[in-house]
């Protein structure tokens, strides 16, 4: 059993020295921790006993080391830095020395993703969770496209620390991660955590997850985001740009004064819903893709555009201030809940939810990102009378208009 014990112990010393080398090969390389008199005398202030008492045992290590009988001198000062006696010294070192800084978790602002950001293929699933771990995964990288090169980047393994020469690095795919890495960004006092999760089988490669962590990341999130839509579909789903086909000028003029309305009503509102109705052909859609291309957008909102099948399954994003959601065809959505057409869906109820904010905005972190979200509702009918009630209700629907004239 001791040598079984024995064995596997080598075993692990071995792989981790390979793991090690394989570190060094790519880059990086051993940290130093420094010794800082501040630190030890605030160590021996609050803690004298547990100091004094791993000091006495590195003392005796040394002691042992040097006084072996069966050995000459020279081998016993040998021993004193064989990789044991190294071991324990290093244990005692980290002790004394204040460790590597770190990000501070108590932070208000964190937003994580795993990549690559992996799709479970289902007959039965709709892929909207995939797309918005996809937007997540954007958000994160161009937020560090626009940070830039950081001022440190270490890693932690195995109970080593090791640091990234800042002049070698190029791009973060680039950086071998075994263990845990951290970036540091002082000027805008950002952290980055990564860590290793694992390698996914099916696709033969390693997955990884990355943390941003700061006391506020809503200027970096809304830079990151800026242009950005996202069609939720039970068909078809992507993350893009808002295209809009027809300019806002070349609507009626009376759709131009109310969509002078509705600008307004963003400006001043932290939640607005409008709805648009008329026949087909009216360009209810085509206004909403001109309003959200031409107002929304460069004011920051993220767009999403919700099909029958998305809109039973969408939350808001909470780590976005500003969200425009676009809701086609409402009236064959949120149906009136006493016709026999409604009676097998919850389209309906997820629907005044949103609009309520009882469905994101129950419990609110107080310092978090989503305790200041505006959100804007652009919601297209053919006719209300098929809407429910419950949704033309004073104080969910601000803004109703008629769409007559056909559009071309």
């Amino acid at each position: 059993m001791a040598f079984g014990n024995f064995d596997n112990g080598n075993e692990l010393r071995d792989r981790q020295s390979n793991q090690d080398r394989g570190l060094l090969g790519a880059g990086w390389r051993p940290l130093s921790r420094d010794f800082d008199w501040g630190y030890f005398f605030h160590l021996a202030a609050k803690d004298p006993w547990e100091l004094a008492h791993k000091t006495l045992d590195m003392s005796s290590d040394i002691a042992d080391a040097l006084g072996r009988q069966n050995f000459t001198w020279w081998a016993n000062i040998l021993n004193v830095f064989s990789e044991y006696t190294r071991g324990d010294f290093n244990e005692f070192w980290d002790y004394i020395t204040p460790a590597p800084a770190g990000p501070n978790y108590h932070t208000a602002d964190m937003l994580a993703a795993e990549t690559p950001v992996v799709q479970l293929v289902s007959r039965d699933s709709i892929p909207i969770d995939y797309v918005l771990k996809r937007l997540q995964e954007i958000t994160i990288f161009k937020v560090l496209d626009l940070l830039g090169r950081p001022n440190l980047i270490t890693q932690y393994y195995q109970d080593r620390h090791f640091y990234y020469p800042i002049e070698r690095f190029s791009t973060w795919e680039r950086i071998e991660t075994i263990g845990t890495v951290y970036a540091y960004w002082k000027k805008q006092d950002i952290w980055l955590q990564i860590d290793h999760l694992g390698r996914i089988q099916n696709i033969g490669r390693n997955q990884f997850q990355y943390t941003l962590i700061a006391n506020d990341l809503r200027s970096l999130i809304n830079k990151a985001t800026y242009n950005l839509a996202v069609m939720l579909s039970g068909y078809q789903s992507r993350v893009g740009q808002v295209h809009s086909e027809f300019p806002i000028r070349t609507f009626p003029a009376d759709i131009q004064g109310f969509t002078d309305r509705v600008q307004e009503a963003i400006f001043t509102q932290p939640q607005l819903a409008v709805l648009v109705q008329g026949a087909p052909g009216t360009g209810k859609t085509a206004w909403t893709q001109a309003v959200a291309k031409e107002i929304l957008v460069p004011l920051g909102y993220v767009i999403f555009i919700l099909d029958h099948d998305a809109v039973e399954n969408f939350v808001p994003p909470s780590y976005l201030e500003k969200i425009c959601i676009i809701i086609n065809e409402a009236d064959n959505l949120a149906q009136d809940r006493g016709s026999e057409a409604a009676q097998h869906s919850n389209k309906t109820e997820h629907i005044l939810s949103l609009l309520d904010g009882t469905l994101y905005q129950s419990v609110l972190d107080v310092e978090g990102i989503n305790a200041q979200q505006k959100l804007v509702f652009l919601m297209t009918c053919n006719t209300t009378e098929r809407l429910d009630p419950a949704v033309l209700r004073k104080g969910r629907i601000d803004l109703i208009y008629e769409f007559v004239t056909q559009f071309v």
